[in-house]
């Protein structure tokens, strides 16, 4: 295993280092730090919480020189979340140059004027920010960006599925031909590829697999929703488990809208982020839930890739999104840097499939069900399949009475051999449900221990 002192960074970079807390290098930072450092084209691929803001911060900010007052290095970033913590870890290694390191973060609702006037006394060493406000900032002729030496689009699947994509191409077309570019994204979409192809020379494509699917600090609830009301569930979850933080995903806006005012009206204090609520209201809210004066946060996956909120200890699936990927986005919220957490999924008999390809991508779920006002181990769903599937196993000497059935015999022997078959069967069931509840049994005393 690697160190990060082996990666020969600057003095500052391991100070700001150790200031975080961080012993040993993730996954694809061992990896990819050693060829960004040599100057490689890199396509890094990895899950969301896998390290990959440090994997390219730590070594090109190693690389700046202060002495020059240039722009070095240009991050694009999708969401005005996602660029403003890249600037706040920015900001934390640039604290501990011996010389200024001066960073901007270039993100719609704020003062664009005021930046422009900044940018004509200084131009700064490192630029985040979204790809709209960075371009605004290149067309203004304020961002100077021509002398950069450094491109990085972070969360590139996301910035073609917001339709930033051709601003991130406008930018990359301004920028000095001979310069390193970096491109990290959870997954590579094919529409994606024409654009790697246009800008990126022999690039090291690095896919990072985590170990585990989700966090083994997780545990992973499944809740049938079957004949319940699904926000009366809800409200149960959250005031039964006594989260020290949980968020609640939903699919589309309105149904957030929904959750948020039922969760309300029963007396909570909830916050809400979706994509209708302005940046300014959000930043807001953001700063609020990070100051602990909300417990209960309602979402749409916006909050799954696009902000980072510490300290979540329950994550709540209100349904199964649409894009499969981002169960392990939600997910991968809470159980963060070794911390326990509880991810609740809720389903109904529509999401069987759904349910069915999470589990073949490594997901093993508990079943629970809310009993007496506590959360309880339940059966197992496809119990009646396994059972279903037991029927026709026969016994050997079964097996050999039902092919005696078949031939012309005497009736009464016939209905012998259907009532040993019968019989058979019955005794398979009885079997099977006594240790269903073992199961259960078990599993209650273990969680009460």
């Amino acid at each position: 295993m690697r160190t990060f002192e082996s990666f020969n960074l600057q003095p500052f970079i391991l100070d700001a280092i150790k200031d975080k807390g961080f012993t040993e290098p993730t996954a694809v930072q061992e990896k990819l730090i050693p060829l960004i450092k040599k100057g490689k084209n890199v396509v890094g691929q990895s899950q969301t919480g896998s390290g990959k803001t440090h994997t390219f911060l730590l070594p090109l900010m190693n690389n700046i020189d202060a002495a020059k007052d240039e722009v070095q290095i240009v991050i694009t970033a999708p969401s005005r979340e996602l660029a403003t913590q890249i600037y706040q870890a920015a900001i934390q290694i640039a604290q501990f140059a011996p010389a200024e390191i001066r960073v901007t973060n270039f993100v719609g609702g704020t003062d664009k004027q005021r930046q422009i006037d900044k940018l004509g006394a200084h131009q700064p060493h490192v630029a985040i920010g979204t790809p709209g406000r960075i371009l605004d900032m290149m067309n203004e002729q304020a961002l100077k960006v021509h002398t950069a030496n450094y491109f990085v689009v972070d969360e590139a699947d996301m910035t073609l599925d917001m339709g930033f994509l051709t601003e991130v191409d406008q930018i990359a077309g301004r920028l000095p031909k001979h310069l390193q570019m970096l491109v990290f994204s959870a997954t590579i979409p094919e529409k994606l590829r024409p654009f790697l192809l246009k800008y990126m020379e022999n690039p090291v494509i690095e896919e990072i697999r985590s170990k585990a699917v989700i966090s083994d600090t997780i545990e992973n609830w499944l809740i049938s929703t079957k004949g319940q009301d699904k926000n009366r569930l809800i409200y149960q979850l959250l005031t039964i488990g006594h989260p020290y933080l949980a968020i609640v995903f939903a699919n589309t806006k309105q149904h957030v809208d929904q959750i948020s005012d039922y969760l309300k009206s029963q007396g909570l204090k909830v916050a809400k982020i979706h994509g209708d609520i302005s940046p300014r209201e959000r930043k807001r809210v953001m700063r609020q839930v990070q100051n602990l004066e909300y417990q209960y946060v309602v979402a749409t996956d916006l909050a799954a890739r696009g902000i980072d909120i510490e300290g979540v200890s329950h994550v709540i699936n209100a349904e199964v999104p649409q894009d499969l990927d981002f169960f392990i986005h939600r997910v991968g919220r809470t159980g963060r840097n070794g911390l326990s957490g509880t991810a609740i999924t809720l389903y109904g008999p529509s999401d069987e499939n759904d349910i069915s390809l999470i589990e073949k991508i490594g997901v093993t779920f508990q079943p629970k069900e809310i009993k007496n006002g506590e959360i309880v181990d339940t059966y197992d769903r496809n119990r009646r399949k396994k059972r279903e599937k037991s029927k026709d196993e026969l016994d050997p000497t079964l097996i050999g009475l039902v092919k005696k059935s078949k031939k012309k015999i005497k009736p009464g022997y016939k209905k012998k051999i259907d009532r040993a078959i019968s019989e058979s069967n019955k005794q398979k069931r009885r079997q099977a449900r006594r240790q269903d509840e073992r199961t259960v049994r078990k599993n209650k005393k273990r969680s009460n221990s």
